[in-house]
């Protein structure tokens, strides 16, 4: 038995790995490209799908919110109000969020004569849907963890198949030359090869910076900027920091560097709240960027929070607003954040297609185009050498070490990643307790 680690027995345990990793989630990739290249152009689609909710006639004198609301209210009565986004544009709608009948809506409505164009389920909406399918496959926690699953094993996936492509003793020139004649399986190596390598930057940040979004990292990460003061700052109450530990995610859609701010409450020092025109007032006074929404407060402790989310994050704001005073009791912006907080945020306008405008969306749809290509043209490869009645895996290396210490680099990644940890172990107790006890499967998978 061979006491050293050879090149070869390394390529063919790397190979495996590679192999199955690719096998099992080349589905999922693939559905997660797709989604993805769509919501890159969701301004584009939604000002398509929603034009007769979204544009109105220009006008020159507008209802006041109140009034708007109360249009609201008189067309569904039994509805509570949530939120409110005013028109940011002379040709834009107002929108008002209601729940009704325990399912939330947007009603979009006439900012000039109060008339009402029409409502739409929250939860019905493409782009909602895409999202849903996109961070977790419409399967709730369980698909969050296999969508970050995909994502944590792609980035491996990158790293080996890098290992298996580099031209030992070779030039470079394998990054463009497709060997044409040398038959439909090179061919298609080549190709698979090639788009990977060119593309591998971008697919990689398209990866790591929707990391934060997935829920077991995302929540880690988030939690380390906040520990770290790398997140939103603490000194950011005007007064004591507030008793309530209700994180702001819970009561509005805000920027992922305000999702767990403590939301302040508000001090009953008047009879009523205040109406919405004055929060607006107040969100223009501090020259919160247009495009802005007004979150209602829940009970009497209450506040309104306001929030944006503009191309650029450099602009983003989340206030919390008491709604009995008006006294702004947080504003959190981009400048407020900690380093960690302002990469995560560039990172996700960048993944969203946001940041640079039109070129942003194409860099992400090329990443997204090719990553499907990378996935398929694997499939194709696996396919035309697998051989009858086997599943087709890379043959095993002599020296088991080499599987073993490759297993082990691998853990070593998946250190930085749990869930890679996790399925790793779960593969190696099922290829022990299973595969390797029973002689089909074995020689199925062998």
């Amino acid at each position: 038995m061979k006491t050293f680690l050879s090149p070869k027995d390394v390529y063919k345990s790397i190979w495996r790995w590679h192999f199955y990793a690719g096998m099992i989630f080349a589905p999922l990739l693939i559905l997660l490209a797709i989604t993805g290249a769509i919501y890159l152009f969701k301004p584009q689609i939604e000002s398509v799908l929603y034009k007769n909710y979204y544009y109105i006639p220009k006008e020159t004198q507008e209802l006041t919110p109140s009034e708007l609301i109360a249009n609201v209210k008189h067309r569904y009565p039994s509805a509570t109000i949530t939120r409110y986004k005013p028109s940011d544009a002379a040709n834009r709608s107002t929108e008002v969020g209601i729940v009704w009948n325990n399912k939330a809506y947007t009603v979009f409505i006439n900012p000039y004569n109060g008339s009402i164009l029409g409502k739409l389920a929250d939860e019905s909406r493409l782009m909602n849907i895409v999202v849903k399918l996109h961070g977790e496959i419409m399967a709730g926690t369980i698909g969050d963890r296999l969508v970050e699953l995909a994502a944590c094993w792609a980035i491996i996936l990158l790293v080996t198949g890098l290992y298996l492509w580099w031209p030992r003793n070779r030039s470079l020139y394998g990054i463009i030359k497709i060997r044409l004649h040398a038959g439909k399986r090179a061919m298609w190596k080549d190709f698979h090869s090639i788009v990977a390598i060119w593309l591998s930057a971008f697919i990689l940040l398209l990866i790591i910076t929707g990391l934060p979004w997935a829920g077991f990292m995302g929540d880690k990460i988030n939690r380390i900027a906040t520990a770290t003061q790398s997140g939103y700052p603490s000194g950011l109450w005007d007064g004591n920091i507030p008793e309530s530990s209700i994180p702001t995610k819970s009561v509005a859609k805000v920027p992922w560097a305000a999702e767990n701010m403590p939301v302040p409450q508000s001090q009953e020092n008047g009879p009523a709240a205040l109406p919405v025109e004055k929060i607006i007032e107040i969100a223009k006074e501090r020259n919160v960027h247009p495009g802005f929404e007004v979150n209602f407060p829940e009970g009497e402790k209450g506040v309104y929070t306001v929030s944006v989310f503009p191309t650029l994050p450099q602009d983003q704001a989340t206030l919390h607003i008491d709604q009995y005073s008006g006294k702004v009791l947080a504003d959190l912006r981009f400048k407020d954040y900690g380093w960690m907080a302002k990469w995560i945020e560039i990172g996700i306008a960048l993944h969203e297609g946001r940041y640079f405008g039109l070129f942003n969306q194409i860099l992400g749809l090329i990443a997204c185009l090719g990553l499907i290509f990378i996935a398929y043209s694997g499939v194709v490869m696996w396919w035309k050498r697998r051989p009858q009645g086997k599943l087709g895996t890379p043959p095993a290396p002599q020296n088991k070490k080499a599987m073993r210490v490759v297993t082990a680099l691998i853990v070593i990644l998946g250190i930085a990643m749990p869930l890679v940890a996790l399925s790793l172990a779960a593969a190696l107790i099922f290829d022990w307790l299973i595969i390797r006890r029973i002689p089909k499967l074995h020689a199925w998978f062998s």
